[in-house]
């Protein structure tokens, strides 16, 4: 599992910054850095921080910080789904903050 990848791609396809992301998510940005970095592990608490401050479910940041391989039991049109599912709850909140702009 890279939950830092996970973190850092998240914030990055909704295009919010570290410092954005720490603020929604009640976090100091240097703390955020390390997570990012894969140098701290987070508790469930701050997963779910973060997840919040991302505006997705946490049990969506943590599947898509799973490792292939601990996806392999699942169907493979289930995890399709659920990926679309994911990629499209990413793009919601950038279309609505677009349109507010």
């Amino acid at each position: 599992m890279n939950l830092g990848e996970a973190i850092k791609f998240c914030r990055s396809r909704r295009k919010l910054t570290q410092s954005e992301l720490a603020k929604r998510s009640e976090v100091s940005v240097s703390y955020l850095s390390m997570l990012e970095k894969n140098k701290r592990d987070p508790s469930l608490k701050m997963i779910e921080k973060l997840a919040a401050g991302l505006g997705i479910p946490a049990s969506i940041l943590i599947l898509i910080a799973a490792d292939p391989r601990e996806l392999e039991p699942i169907d493979r049109t289930v995890a399709e789904k659920i990926s679309y599912i994911a990629m499209n709850l990413l793009r919601e909140e950038n279309s609505a903050q677009e349109s507010l702009l």
